[in-house]
């Protein structure tokens, strides 16, 4: 499996005790909706599967894992900070009116002020909101996704307009 085949949901973030179990926290919205019997972790550029034998979830985003032949904290140490995947087929289907900032990804971004910015490249959940970057002027640039700076979305010319506050590319453009 290569990763155009699959969806990132996740990371592993660290070991629990010696038996070999993991805590993977997630960063796709409905993890509760997965079907988790096989994680793809990305080692050294190549997406391993990794079987699970059994695993918790939890309401803060995380959940502990055992996986088939990692039975101790030596196997485990190694897959912390591996980026988790699942196969496309595994994505949960979404209600056709379900819109998600990261479906931004790949947007043409266009401010009322300054033009056309570029296509967004990127979309990342911060603790507070979501962020956008984009190749603007040879630099990437991160600007906030909320609804005060949100002008229109136009998902079917995959258009996103924008009023940016003054000044606020200018941190990036201007170092």
């Amino acid at each position: 499996m290569t990763k155009d085949e699959s969806f990132y949901i996740g990371y592993i973030t660290k070991t629990k005790g010696l038996k070999g179990e993991v805590q993977l926290f997630f960063e796709f919205e409905d993890y509760q909706d997965l079907e988790l019997d096989v994680l793809f972790l990305e080692v050294n550029g190549k997406m391993v599967p990794f079987f699970i034998s059994s695993h918790k979830l939890y309401d803060n985003k995380t959940g502990l894992f055992y996986f088939e032949d990692v039975d101790h904290i030596d196997k485990a140490q190694p897959l912390v900070k591996k980026k988790a995947y699942l196969p496309l087929s595994k994505k949960p289907e979404r209600d056709e009116d379900e819109f998600f900032y990261t479906d931004l990804k790949g947007f043409i971004a266009i401010d009322e002020t300054l033009g056309e910015l570029g296509e967004i490249i990127e979309v990342n959940e911060y603790p507070q909101q979501f962020v956008a970057t984009v190749h603007y002027k040879n630099t990437d640039v991160l600007f906030p996704l909320n609804e005060d700076f949100i002008v229109e979305i136009d998902d079917e010319e995959n258009i996103l307009t924008l009023d940016l506050p003054e000044g606020l590319l200018d941190i990036y453009l201007n170092p």
